[in-house]
């Protein structure tokens, strides 16, 4: 074997070994007991500080009962793609139900948030089409924004006024415009300006897309959603969302305008090209839409913790950002104190990790602590402890 051959994956070593020295390598940690408030993380049982588990559906007897009942009724999988034969009745009365619950004409079901976002973009532009997109939009916003092939322009984060000033200036040279959002944006907890960027959007005739992946089952009576929260319900074209988070189980949906989502089941690739989801993971979605339109229990207590446990982190003298949702960052700065910081917090008992670049800014590494209706005032103080202990041993804290 040659030189030349040996060597050629050589590049991979490089990179490992400049991302271990910059603490940006992640470790990958191997959960080994269901998702609660309590887990079993690489043998250690540790307090999950970690998880988006908003409302504690992730375990929930209701949802392992009707996941194990449409396996016995569906089997374990459709082994088809939805547009041939992969579509199951279980299916079809998912997307009733989550329109139902979000107050929109139409919902289409595919298999993850990320997917959705792949699937609605690029069929509702492309080349000859532009996207006005916030600066800080997600991952999976950004991807289906360059498979659409669509050009791409930046508006500031959360400024309506930006926005306004580029679609003003640049939508005239194109054949039609789309502006997307996250509702809150998962690093910060923050919340977009919907009923504002609404008003930009549609006075220029833009179609508008808001990626609620973190609002859904958190924000809005009940849980409905940053549309809901915003009373914008049949003005808002498109809405992505997941039941990965608060909903507890998989799968992605596409909601909003009938037209837009009968339009989607003939043009969106995910859906047409990828097996659909399983009986169990459906089921299982459609019960947690049952307990969140039975009750606001869940909602209601997400909210208490989150109001206590930001009020105790400030009063340490925590940095928790610009949030004004259950996503709480603790700003640290630089990724090797906050690698570190998270280390320390595993050995104490908490799995809360670590965050930089590229996920956030350079200089903006953080722990990012996701608080859950699961968790009790004991839990939740045994996490301040352990916070308190490390932010002053680290020097983050007085």
């Amino acid at each position: 074997m040659s030189d030349s051959t040996s060597d050629k994956l050589s590049f991979i070593d490089e990179e490992i070994a400049r991302l271990k020295q910059e603490g940006l390598y992640i470790n990958i940690r191997t959960i080994e007991s269901p998702v609660g408030s309590w887990m079993v993380v690489d043998g250690k049982r540790v307090l999950n500080l970690c998880t988006n588990n908003y409302l504690g559906l992730a375990d929930h007897p209701k949802l392992k009962e009707a996941a194990k009942k449409a396996i016995d009724e569906w089997g374990v999988g459709p082994a088809a793609v939805r547009s041939i034969a992969g579509t199951q009745r279980l299916h079809v009365e998912l997307e009733r139900r989550l329109a139902q619950f979000k107050g929109v004409e139409d919902a289409l079901f595919v298999q993850s948030g990320f997917c959705a976002n792949q699937a609605a973009i690029p069929a509702l532009v492309g080349r000859e089409d532009v996207i006005f997109s916030d600066r800080l939009n997600h991952a999976s916003i950004i991807d289906g924004c360059r498979l659409s092939r669509a050009k791409i322009i930046v508006y500031e984060h959360c400024d309506p006024d930006d926005a306004r000033r580029k679609i003003e200036e640049n939508l005239p040279n194109y054949r039609r415009g789309l502006l997307i959002t996250d509702g809150v944006f998962s690093m910060d907890g923050d919340i977009a300006p919907l009923d504002k960027l609404y008003e930009v959007a549609e006075s220029y005739g833009v179609m508008t897309m808001v990626d609620d992946a973190h609002g859904e089952g958190v924000l809005g009576r009940g849980g409905r959603g940053i549309v809901d929260h915003f009373g914008l319900h049949g003005k808002f074209d498109v809405e992505i969302g997941t039941l990965s988070k608060a909903f507890g189980v998989v799968g992605g949906v596409i909601a909003g305008k009938k037209r837009i989502v009968d339009y989607l089941r003939q043009k969106a690739r995910p859906f047409l090209f990828s097996s659909a989801t399983t009986p169990a993971d459906t089921a299982a979605c459609l019960a947690a839409v049952d307990i969140l339109e039975s009750s606001t229990e869940l909602v209601d207590r997400l909210w208490e913790n989150t109001r206590y446990f930001k009020s105790e982190m400030q009063r340490l003298g925590f940095d928790t950002g610009q949030s004004q949702t259950p996503i709480t960052p603790v700003m640290l700065g630089e990724a090797p104190l906050a690698k570190r910081f998270s280390e320390r917090l595993f050995e104490e008992g908490v799995f809360a990790m670590a965050l930089g670049y590229p996920t956030v800014p350079l200089g903006a590494a953080r722990i990012r602590v996701m608080i859950s209706a699961s968790l009790t005032r004991e839990d939740l103080d045994f996490g301040l402890e352990a916070f308190a202990r490390v932010g002053k041993e680290l020097g983050v804290i007085s």
